[in-house]
């Protein structure tokens, strides 16, 4: 016989408390695993192995909040029908906790519906959570580290470094908020032959400041900033740095790369990025006899992976199934770049043992990718443990042609010049929009508008339409009535609830599948959600404070999954808008439902099928 839970001497549905940002899906799939258990022992499944439990958003919202294909996957190792075994788990799931309706549909899901109550009660805990809702801890404390940018310190950022920097900041807070423990690393590529052009480019540029004669080198850097960089060093130095050869000395070149890497930090500092570690390849090679490029090599030649041939050390990547070996010391005892990459990755995994290094490269170095991997197994490691995530280039337009923004930097658009014409906030926003291996089109017109049709200032309009609701409700003193969410029934109220407890479990996927881009199509789904239900409703209404009180607690929840969104996409929640076109709150752009409705279904619709293609 079924195991009845007990119940509450009321007769009530006994609710646990939830304190924290659950991912609902794990509920379910205790149910769902219990059942099963349940079925087996009661005689009514045979005793197999239980498959993967998967549970996920029906297309169909008239089919619950979720449905599971575990029937279906079960059907034959039990050799019963997928809709008998379906059958028998959803008799055995217990109504408790979140789970309200399960029903079973062909040829074998089964669709869970969620207590309305349970949703509602839902909404104290997102209160509570505040800007932290959504996290989670699936990471356990892992450590990971997320390198990203690690752009030549031989120029400013440019626009594609941008698009790296943004979806590395982000995927490195998606991995914190989901329990991960991260570390934002830049590498400084601070040795070999470009470093040395950097050197007679900037030295020839200082000896100009100077007043003196002095040619480029062949391959060397002509942009307008190497002439700031000597600039700054003639105002710091004056001509401390002349000398009859004609050359750069190492303190001098350190000096210029000092000054560049600084304008690269205050570039990543203008988009709201800051790096927890900033780790030099030259220091790879020192205290010499012990240095990690020398520990990394020693371990490859122990362990068999290198060969000696025309004079240079290979890596013998061929015995690790690619398709050619790899040089790592040239036949001049220099090491190749290939060997910095070898001793960095030692570095990462067997000095300072992160769990997992998650490198962001643009996808020009998508050939690196299998080399390292094996480099990382021949060290001993774990290949994948090493995740390397690509991303494509970043093209800007204006009115559908694309355009150039600036000569000032050389033949190159910077990131600085972006940020001239286009706000941190937008950058951040428009650089996240798509996939990391979609090339994406920067919509110049879009970005400056300042209006609805630009997503930021969307979201950003919701965030700030609810600060004032707040601010209302205090000037009328309407409080929150926390024993009345249940008078939040109608359809606009439901659907903002299912919205913001989705925050979550979309953290979890985000985490899981290394795809940070996915928030741009939540929050705009959320702030479209609050502005449909601010059309829809009289929120405050002093007549009516029970009502008006339960939908406060509504508008502080939303705010906090909007604060926290925004919060992981490093993108301010501003409580008002300045030169915003149509701010009024009762403007007919904004109060029309059909509009606001109308506008966010544009802004999501590439977007819509986010939780299907989350596989």
């Amino acid at each position: 016989m079924r195991q009845q839970r007990p119940a509450s001497i009321t007769g009530e549905r006994i609710e646990p408390p939830v304190s924290e940002s659950t991912d609902t899906r794990e509920m379910i799939k205790e149910a769902l695993s219990r059942a099963l258990t349940q079925a087996q022992t009661e005689g009514e499944l045979p005793h197999v192995a239980p498959p993967e439990i998967a549970i996920e958003r029906p297309q169909n919202v008239e089919h619950g909040d979720y449905s599971s294909n575990v029937a279906l996957r079960l059907a034959g190792s039990v050799r019963q029908s997928p809709l008998d075994v379906a059958k028998k788990l959803a008799a055995r799931v217990e109504r408790q906790g979140p789970i309200d309706v399960v029903e079973v549909a062909p040829p074998g899901f089964l669709n869970v519906a969620l207590s309305a109550d349970w949703k509602r009660k839902r909404l104290l805990d997102v209160v509570a959570a505040g800007d932290k809702w959504g996290s989670v801890e699936v990471g356990a404390g892992q450590r990971v580290q997320v390198e990203f940018v690690s752009a030549n310190p031989t120029g400013p950022l440019q626009l594609g470094n941008g698009r790296g920097a943004v979806l590395g900041d982000v995927l490195a807070s998606v991995l914190e908020a989901a329990g991960y423990d991260v570390q934002r690393e830049y590498y400084i590529n601070d040795t070999g032959e470009q470093i040395r052009l950097f050197g007679l480019t900037l030295f020839a540029r200082y000896m100009e400041v100077l007043g003196h004669d002095a040619a480029l080198p062949e391959g060397g850097y002509p942009g307008e900033y190497m002439k700031q960089i000597a600039k700054n060093l003639v105002d710091l130095h004056g001509d401390r740095w002349t000398n009859s050869e004609g050359s750069p000395s190492d303190e001098f070149v350190r000096r210029g790369l000092a000054l560049m890497i600084e304008v690269i930090r205050e570039d990543l500092l203008a988009i709201n990025i800051d790096f927890d570690h900033w780790q030099s390849e030259a220091s790879l090679y020192y205290p010499e006899g012990s240095s990690s490029y020398e520990e990394a090599m020693r371990r490859l030649v122990e362990y068999g992976f290198t060969i000696e041939k025309e004079g240079a050390l290979w890596f013998r990547a061929s015995n690790l199934g690619e398709d050619k070996d790899n040089v790592l010391v040239r036949k001049n005892g220099k090491p190749t770049y290939f060997a910095s990459d070898v001793a960095y990755h030692f570095n990462k995994f067997f000095e300072r043992r992160f769990d997992t290094v998650i490198d962001v490269w643009g996808s020009d170095h998508h050939g690196h990718v299998a080399r390292t991997k094996a480099a990382v197994a021949a060290l001993g490691g774990d290949a994948d443990a090493l995740e390397v995530l690509l991303y494509q280039l970043v093209h800007l337009r204006r009115d559908g042609e694309r355009v150039r923004m600036s000569k000032r930097s050389g033949n190159i658009v910077t990131l600085r010049d972006l940020l001239r014409d286009v706000d941190a906030d937008t950058v951040r926003f428009f650089m996240l929009q798509r996939s990391a291996d979609a090339q994406m089109d920067f919509d110049l017109s879009l970005a400056e508008s300042k209006d609805i049709t630009n997503p930021v200032w969307y979201v950003q309009y919701a965030h700030t339409r609810c600060s004032s609701v707040i601010q209302n409700a205090k000037d009328k003193r309407v409080k929150n009535a926390e024993d009345q969410l249940h008078l939040l029934d109608t359809e606009t109220e439901e659907h903002l609830i299912n919205v913001i407890l989705k925050l979550p479990e979309t953290v979890v996927d985000m985490a899981k599948r290394r795809e940070p881009h996915h928030l741009t199509g939540y929050v705009l789904e959320l702030a479209t959600a609050v502005n449909a239900f601010y059309a829809g409703n009289r929120i405050v209404d002093e007549k009516d404070q029970n009502l008006s009180g339960a939908r406060l607690v509504l508008v502080e929840a939303a705010r906090a999954a909007l604060r926290a969104s925004l919060g992981l996409m490093g993108i301010q929640a501003k409580n008002s808008l300045q030169n915003f076109r149509g701010t009024d709150d009762r403007s007919p752009l904004l109060t029309q439902q059909a509009s606001v409705e109308l506008r966010g279904k544009e802004l999501v619709e590439h977007n819509q099928t986010r939780e299907r293609n989350l596989e």
